[in-house]
């Protein structure tokens, strides 16, 4: 691209303003009444507030009128404590309005309405707010793009079942908030409504699909004057006790702490965690993993996953490092020495400060510090016991400074720093990442600049890296596209407190995709997207991946779901991580990849989700295939289960096995079966309380066909010498039933009874029955665990004395 045309592209970018010519305004009024929140709509004040109606489709066909036996009529009205918002939606068929008990933040098979409030009419944030027909609440933060619904603010609702229809009535205090402390607010403000049965989503002020971002497509919300933001002050002390039972002992632990959150000013908010407690989190999906690379999790712990998108910007943050593995693990070469690892690291506190200001200038600290830990090592000749260090003191710190601008832009600098008590190694990593959009938000120039740098002491020498993006696209529209480019240089190294498997590349990709904006006769949504990407590794110039891809997706008239994949890998490209060593690589053969994904409309009781996949290789009898097969039945709007069985087969994969007495690498030519059950129940006794029960049996083989030594070339030759035993047979299972009661706004009391066990050998035996029973007679854990949360807001304390 000329460089006069670039100049003018970032002109148009920062010179811009975000114009959307359909802005609706309501007007908001005071009230000194008192508004009880029961649904019914009957106060005076609302009487005498202004009306929001004239409600538009939002999906499946964008842009058409809500139908009149439909309106939806929305009011507004204020005090010095809250925000009150009543929605009386009308339904000609009041019986068919679906309304299935979930637990929070969960939409399920209901309909909802909803608000969407930014305090700051800035396009930037919005604090979201909806309740389904059974009375559910739901809550998130919304930033362009991404909903963070681990995020729970308090507040109050109530919805009632009506001849016409269902009325709403939500009370939003100014604590779960922000805005500024002008005298004469403006704030931007937009309604939802969802019909399930017919899988329509309107909004009040229209949101347009041709229009590449939605956050700034909002109304103005007017009227609300001389409100001061309350002080944002919140405890949340906790208490729990757990017990602990296997074959070989026995524990009764207490524990105590709190979580903490303050309102620094009307933009930054400041979490602490004293003392953390998570053992009742989800358990993780462990699978047998024969790779080169670790098993990626996904973050359940709430601290790190509620508020969280500021420190996302860059993908420099992998919070499971954060209180997970330690650095290194102890050996001993003496035959006499048992050596016994810890598996994680305690978190001894953390907390984060984050918030966006008014000229929409973003900032976000998050530290946490770890404690000192050892693994425990046993003479058996001495009978003395010892301590070695495997994680000293370790301090993790993230910071993230973020500028939008236009309503639609930002740049951002990340850094991410872990710093070791000790010789042990430091790390510190940096990102500059910009998303850059025209004003019709029809363009884009996003990417991102990294580097990192490893302090390793001793003899070890340091290291420093790099790794960066660029990517101009159209993102509005039917037809939108997207080519780029990335570099990644050998030592670039973000995995002290990120993730990353594989650097020492540079690559380049397209896209091309086109999509319906409204519905046909056949579809309701319809989208395809055709996509490449090269990667060579750049010290030798050998490919790494050649694909070309296509992604079919689409919505029928009768809300069932259709995906279509076809990937084609048509060239030769090496692997240069499986053989373990540097500089070695092995050959990966042409391949296609294809899979056909059918959901059926889970407005029924019984809905189905079915996935066949295969893959073929260019390569005698090697081809993998599988399918997913998800049943799950709606008994009544309180108890819903749901089924999932996974079986995937590899035949003939090739893999990493050891290394031979010669020192040549040895792969493994193996047979591979994977079956995965889980079944999932939830028992919804009220909107606020609700039984579940997740389960999961994990069951993998590993059966070798033949070794093989690694050639230079990167090619198998058949070996004849290698002895060794390198068959494999995991099983896994996790049993939580658990019991969750809000008692009281942001207070909750929860009971789990936790079963989770592991059994591995090298003994393959193909029959499902001894192999769960060897599993449940194997060392098993038990966990039964109470805890309870009790929130206490400084305001309501603070009148009470």
């Amino acid at each position: 691209m000329p460089i006069r045309q670039i100049v003018l592209f970032f002109f148009i970018i920062t010179s811009s303003q975000s114009i959307y010519s359909q802005q609706k305004t309501l007007r908001a009024t005071f009230t000194n009444d008192k508004i009880s929140i029961d649904g019914k709509v009957d106060e005076d004040s609302w009487k005498t507030s202004e009306t929001a109606t004239d409600f538009i489709m939002f999906e499946p066909d964008n842009g058409a009128q809500i139908a009149p036996e439909k309106k939806s009529t929305i009011r507004i009205t204020y005090d010095n404590e809250a925000i009150y918002v009543s929605a009386v939606l009308n339904d000609e068929n009041p019986s068919g309005i679906l309304k299935e008990i979930t637990q929070r933040d969960l939409f399920g098979t209901a309909d909802h309405f909803g608000v969407y409030i930014n305090g700051f009419n800035d396009g930037q944030q919005d604090f979201r707010f909806f309740v389904s027909a059974a009375g559910v609440q739901l809550d998130c933060i919304a930033t362009e793009g991404s909903e963070d619904y681990s995020w729970d603010a308090i507040w109050n609702s109530q919805v009632e079942i009506t001849n016409e229809g269902w009325n709403v009535e939500m009370k939003i205090p100014y604590a779960a908030l922000r805005f500024s402390k002008e005298k004469i607010q403006t704030w931007g403000i937009n309604f939802y409504r969802e019909i399930k049965r017919d899988r329509q989503k309107y909004t009040w002020n229209p949101v347009s699909l041709n229009v590449g971002a939605l956050l700034p497509q909002t109304g103005r919300l007017e009227g609300i004057e001389n409100i001061q933001p309350p002080t944002r002050l919140f405890f949340i002390p906790y208490s729990s006790y757990y017990f602990e039972n296997n074959s070989t002992t026995s524990s009764h632990t207490f524990k105590a702490g709190m979580d903490v959150k303050y309102g620094i000013n009307d933009s930054f908010t400041l979490d602490a965690i004293l003392v953390p407690d998570f053992g009742q989190t989800v358990y993780d999906n462990v699978e047998l993993n024969l790779g080169p690379f670790e098993q990626q999790f996904n973050e359940n712990r709430p601290f790190f996953t509620e508020g969280t998108d500021l420190f996302n910007k860059g993908g420099l943050l992998y919070s499971r490092r954060i209180g997970g593995n330690p650095s290194v693990y102890a050996y001993s070469d003496d035959e006499n020495i048992t050596i016994k690892n810890p598996t994680s690291v305690n978190l001894l506190n953390a907390f984060k400060v984050s918030g966006r200001t008014k000229s929409g200038l973003g900032l976000g600290i998050l530290n946490a510090i770890t404690e000192r830990t050892f693994a425990q090592s046993y003479n058996q000749t001495t009978q003395k016991t010892s301590k070695i260090e495997v994680e000293p003191l370790t301090n993790y710190n993230v910071l993230v400074v973020d500028q939008r601008f236009n309503q639609n832009s930002s740049v951002s600098f990340v850094n991410t720093n872990v710093t070791r008590n000790g010789t042990f190694r430091d790390a510190n990593v940096s990102a500059l990442v910009y998303n850059l959009n025209t004003k019709n938000n029809r363009y884009n120039l996003s990417g991102d600049f990294k580097y990192s740098f490893i302090n390793s002491y001793g003899a070890i020498a340091d290291t420093e890296g790099i790794s960066t993006t660029l990517g101009l696209g159209k993102k509005g529209g039917k037809w939108r596209y997207n080519a780029g480019f990335n570099y990644v240089s050998e030592d670039y190294d973000p995995n002290d407190l990120g993730i990353n498997f594989i650097t020492n590349y540079h690559g380049g990709y397209g896209n091309l995709a086109y999509r319906i904006l409204n519905p046909t006769k056949i579809f309701n949504t319809f989208r395809i997207n055709y996509n490449n990407y090269l990667e060579i590794q750049n010290t030798s110039g050998r490919l790494q991946q050649a694909q070309f891809n296509i992604d079919i997706t689409a919505n029928t008239i009768k809300n069932d779901y259709i995906a279509l994949a076809l990937y084609v890998n048509p060239i030769k490209v090496y692997d240069f991580y499986e053989a373990r060593l540097e500089n070695r690589f092995v050959t990966l053969p042409e391949n296609v990849y294809s899979s056909l994904y059918l959901s059926t409309n889970y407005n029924r009781k019984f809905a189905l989700d079915f996935t066949p996949y295969a893959t073929l290789y260019n390569e005698t009898d090697r081809m993998t295939y599988g399918v997913t097969i998800i049943p799950r039945y709606r008994f009544s709007n309180r108890f819903l289960m749901t089924y999932s069985l996974d079986m995937f087969r590899q035949n003939s994969d090739r893999g990493y096995a050891g290394i031979d007495e010669a020192n040549e690498v040895v792969f493994s030519e193996r047979d591979r079966r994977t079956i995965t059950n889980e079944l999932s129940a939830k028992y919804a006794i009220n909107p606020k309380m609700t039984l579940n029960l997740a389960t999961r049996y994990y069951w993998a083989t590993s059966e070798k066909r033949a070794y093989f030594s690694l050639s230079n070339d990167g090619t198998l030759v058949e070996n004849n010498v290698y002895a060794k035993n390198t068959d494999i047979n995991y099983n896994t299972l996790n049993f939580d039933f658990s019991y969750s009661w809000w008692f009281a706004p942001g207070s909750q009391i929860s009971v789990l009874y936790r079963n989770n066990g592991t059994y591995r050998t090298n003994l393959v035996n193909r029959n499902i029955a001894p192999n769960f029973k060897n599993l449940i007679d194997s060392n098993l854990n038990t966990i039964f665990s109470v805890s309870i949360r009790y929130f206490i807001d400084y305001n309501s304390l603070k009148n009470s004395f």
